[in-house]
């Protein structure tokens, strides 16, 4: 995964504001980074460049040798279900479903069967220690579980790249260090984990921290 002079501008009251200013960034894979830095550096606009969901104002992004942008909208968005997870500090969960049947709807969208949805999301969600919560619906589970329900249904296509956006920025810290110790299992199995937080507890279990300031990227530490 490759960033090369990217800028990405926005209108903002009547004048533009560079949400990231000639970014170049390469992340090899089976690595783990968290990108810091204070409100409106540019943390999250440059993981939504990152995973294919918000076109840069200029220069290119790169996904296993291809150029994200230069793909059709469809053929972006196979790409970006195959291989990219998101992580959302919202969770994005849907409230009238059991968290089965959350975990689930990427296996219906990718066209399993029903029987195999069920039973690979069983797995995986008895993996983040949820396998007693099958049939609760997200306001019947408590914040921690709910994000947990959500990194299940984001490992159920099996991603290469999981991009995590505050992971946990709504949890007490107990629950908050079970997360990341999922996220560190993830990386283990080989996965590229990106994880924006404001936390210098979650950025030290990184392999290396990325700073943004206005939109520039800073050197890199380990």
């Amino acid at each position: 995964m490759r960033l090369e002079a990217v800028s990405k501008s926005y209108s903002h009251r009547g004048r533009m504001v560079a949400a990231l200013d000639d970014a170049s960034l390469e992340i090899t894979p089976g690595d783990f980074v968290a990108v810091v830095g204070p409100s409106g550096s540019g943390k999250s606009t440059l993981l939504l460049v990152l995973g294919g969901m918000l076109s840069p104002s200029a220069g290119q992004v790169f996904l296993n040798g291809r150029s994200l942008y230069d793909l059709s909208p469809n053929a972006r968005a196979d790409m970006r279900r195959k291989k990219i997870g998101f992580v959302f500090q919202t969770f994005n969960l849907v409230p009238y479903l059991t968290a089965l049947e959350n975990v689930q709807i990427p296996l219906f969208l990718a066209g399993l069967d029903e029987a195999t949805q069920k039973q690979r999301a069983t797995a995986l969600l008895e993996r983040v220690g949820l396998g007693d919560r099958l049939d609760h619906k997200p306001p019947e589970l408590s914040i921690g579980e709910q994000q947990r329900v959500a990194l299940a249904r984001v490992l159920a296509n099996d991603p290469e790249i999981i991009l995590a956006d505050e992971p946990t920025g709504n949890l007490d810290p107990e629950t908050g260090q079970q997360i990341l110790d999922l996220l560190a299992e993830m990386n283990r199995e080989g996965r590229t984990v990106v994880m924006v937080t404001h936390d210098p507890r979650a950025a030290a279990r990184a392999k290396r921290t990325l700073r943004l300031q206005a939109g520039r990227i800073m050197p890199t530490t380990n």
